[in-house]
């Protein structure tokens, strides 16, 4: 095999590729930065809103590595089947060399990258099922002037589900866990268990639902509280011991409008403010998130 043909090959195909990179991460850049939509303020989170945006943006990477890979063996074949005359005859072997141990580098960070994407897509798609689920679940709940937002955006994290009605609000964090032989779950104190391995904690939960009704409250002047609930779909609920949170799956979600108090009911002008506030935020386009 003639090494001087190899390299050169290899240079003229990395050099390409390199460009057809530079081309395509530039005019993704282009195309987001011109994209609009003539409904800015009418468009809304749909549920695993974030989760299917990291899924097309992974999708989207894998897509643009699989095809550099593809140009630059295209071009490496043509390169070296028809070498141009002389180009590297008077280049230095060790030279030759380098851009051989570039290639290998190149070589094995493209393979490990996309092997990453491949299965960080995968854990992405059960996750996201899981979240629809339950939302799509949750927009069956439609009395007492119910609304459902999604991914909803606070200074703890992002909210998977907000329910804001009369009886109260909810917020609804999925807890995507494949179920296994033992599909039985149960919840002691802020213990999430599945089977008899995986242990979750629920706090974080908390802590968001918390930080919500702060947020609330600079809107509607006085304390409201809100309900932590917990959704694991595809799971049974074996048991749960907790008066603070209540878990569900996407089978019988319908139960935390069965989980209210009095003292949480709210007037209909709270309801109004809070579903404004809300839905400022989960619109999609609009320029004025909080």
């Amino acid at each position: 095999m003639d090494l001087t043909a190899l390299s050169g090959a290899a240079a003229i195909a990395l050099a390409a590729t390199i460009i057809f990179l530079l081309v395509i991460k530039s005019w993704a850049v282009f195309v987001k930065s011109t994209a609009s939509t003539p409904f800015p303020e009418s468009i809304m989170l749909e549920p695993a809103q974030r989760i299917r945006d990291k899924i097309d943006r992974y999708g989207q990477e894998q897509s643009v590595y699989l095809v550099s890979a593809l140009v630059f063996s295209v071009v490496f074949c043509i390169v070296y089947l028809f070498p141009p005359e002389r180009l590297f005859d008077n280049v230095p072997i060790w030279q030759l060399y380098v851009v051989l141990a570039l290639l290998g580098i190149a070589a094995a960070s493209l393979i490990y990258k996309i092997v990453q994407i491949v299965i960080t897509r995968r854990k992405l798609l059960f996750s996201r099922d899981a979240s629809m689920a339950t939302g799509h679940a949750l927009q069956k709940i439609t009395g007492n002037q119910n609304r459902v937002f999604h991914d909803v955006p606070s200074a703890a994290g992002t909210i998977d589900n907000v329910v804001v009605g009369l009886h109260g609000i909810y917020t609804v964090s999925v807890i995507a866990r494949r179920p296994g032989k033992d599909e039985y779950a149960a919840l002691k104190g802020d213990r999430l268990s599945f089977g008899e391995k995986q242990v979750v904690s629920v706090k974080r939960s908390a802590a968001k639902s918390g930080q919500l009704a702060k947020e609330i409250r600079k809107v509607t002047g006085h304390d409201i509280r809100v309900r932590s609930v917990i959704a694991i779909p595809g799971w049974d609920i074996e048991s749960q011991q907790s008066s603070d949170f209540l878990v569900v799956n996407e089978r019988n979600i319908a139960m935390l409008t069965g989980w209210k108090d009095q003292k949480d009911y709210l007037m209909n002008e709270d309801v109004e403010a809070v579903q404004k506030l809300l839905t400022q935020r989960c619109t999609r386009f609009s320029k004025n998130k909080s």
